[in-house]
């Protein structure tokens, strides 16, 4: 071969790498374009995202005809998951392994939740250090997209009565620990993003103090409280409810209860589970009365059995549960609840449907009001600058069909 032939050869490999290099960077920059409803001003949206973030939202004058029924919304941030499609976050008993947490991830973005805590519950110390461990290396997983960005501790520092205790096991529920607490946040990479505890409980309230000088979001649940207990602990930083008006034994007294406290300090945050199951419509109209849009927060506490067909299946104790058509998960003999098996999803709907809230009301309490509690501001809003986490769906008769899911600026889901 001459010099010539051999120099136009080599230039003609290296013009052929450069171009495919620099349309690979292109495509990865690649502005991408999407159109919809704007679920808060119900004005026909353009938005531009480009590299993860969105760059550009304007209104437009009209939608084209497969956009024209199509909202567009942040996506919903699930503070309290504690399994979903057959993978299990609490206990120690399940095979808890990167493709398990990769599958209940995927799973999720079907439903419109692009951000989650996965939740451990009251256990060995063994086992929560365990899960953590695994669960720890899932926040920077390239494959989820940023869709953890920590957990949220459920115990074991609770009341260790019969009702108040709910479903968690009292073998496991001990008195607050800090000295655990910091091993298993070390073991969760430093990622425990909120401890939910009983403050009535000796050493509780030195804990909460702990916790916030920390930055760690201290919530009230699974507790029998007084007024002076509940109004301490917020003192100390405490800012949540968890799953207010569950997590409570069936026979209270009228006056003297953990409810009325929670509910009258102006200051405390709460969750609640709007499935349909687990409160009355009437407690959630008084709850979110009381609370408000800024200070309510939809939460699913959903568990390993979400997604599942329905059905009988058999827990890791050996108990028989039934996951009813509805989406009901209860001891069909007792006909008491085990758990929820309903994605955050349906609780927008729902909570619209009991309380007549906006739509932009309930996305708040799904999407942004949880983004404010942990901080994280990268995400939960559709403006310039943030991350890319966008659900399009249609919503008839308060029911939220989810068409396509945006994680990080990436179509993870898109109904067929």
């Amino acid at each position: 071969m001459s010099k010539n032939n051999r120099f136009f050869k080599c230039y003609f490999i290296k013009l052929t790498l450069i171009s495919l290099l620099y349309f690979s960077v292109s495509d990865l920059f690649a502005q991408i374009t999407i159109e919809g409803i704007h679920y808060a001003t119900g004005k026909p949206v353009q938005f531009n995202i480009e590299a993860g973030k969105i760059v550009s939202v304007k209104e437009i004058k009209a939608l084209k005809e497969e956009t024209r029924s199509v909202y567009i919304a942040p996506g919903f941030f699930d503070n309290q998951v504690n399994g979903f499609a057959g993978v299990s976050f609490a206990f120690g008993e399940s095979d808890l392994t990167a493709e398990g947490i990769e599958k209940a991830t995927r799973e999720l973005w079907r439903f419109g939740v692009t951000t989650y805590l996965p939740t451990l519950t009251t256990n060995s110390r063994e086992v929560l250090e365990k899960n953590f461990s695994l669960l720890a290396k899932a926040v920077d997983d390239p494959r989820l997209l940023g869709s953890i960005p920590g957990f949220h501790l459920e115990g074991p520092y609770i009341n260790p009565e019969d009702g108040f205790r709910g479903a968690h096991p009292k073998l496991f529920v001990r008195l607050p620990d800090w000295n655990e607490f910091q091993a298993l946040n070390k073991t969760a990479g430093g990622k425990i993003l909120q401890v939910t505890l009983a403050p009535e409980m000796k050493g509780a309230q030195d804990f909460i103090k702990k916790c916030n000088e920390s930055g760690i979001v201290v919530a009230l649940g699974h507790h029998n409280a007084n007024r002076e207990q509940v109004d301490e602990a917020v003192k100390n930083g405490a800012r949540i409810s968890t799953h207010l008006g569950n997590g409570c034994a069936n026979m209270i007294n009228r006056h003297n209860n953990p409810l009325w406290p929670q509910l009258s300090n102006d200051s405390l945050w709460i969750s609640i589970i709007c499935d349909g199951f687990h409160l009355l419509p009437e407690e959630i109209r008084v709850f979110y009365k009381t609370k408000g849009v800024h200070k309510t927060i939809i939460t699913s506490d959903v568990t390993s059995y979400a997604s599942l067909p329905p059905g009988v299946y058999k827990t890791q104790t050996g108990e028989n549960i039934e996951l009813t058509k509805e989406g009901k998960l209860h001891y069909p003999e007792q006909q008491v609840l085990y758990g929820s098996a309903s994605p955050i999803t349906k609780g927008v709907g729902y909570i619209m449907k009991v309380t007549g809230c906006s739509l932009s009301d309930a996305i708040q309490m799904a999407s942004t009001n949880p983004v404010k509690l942990y901080n994280l501001n990268d995400r939960g809003m559709l403006e310039p600058g943030k991350r890319a986490d966008l659900i399009l769906f249609n919503l008839d008769d308060f029911v939220i069909d989810i068409q396509k899911t945006f994680v990080n600026g990436e179509l993870v889901f898109e109904k067929k």
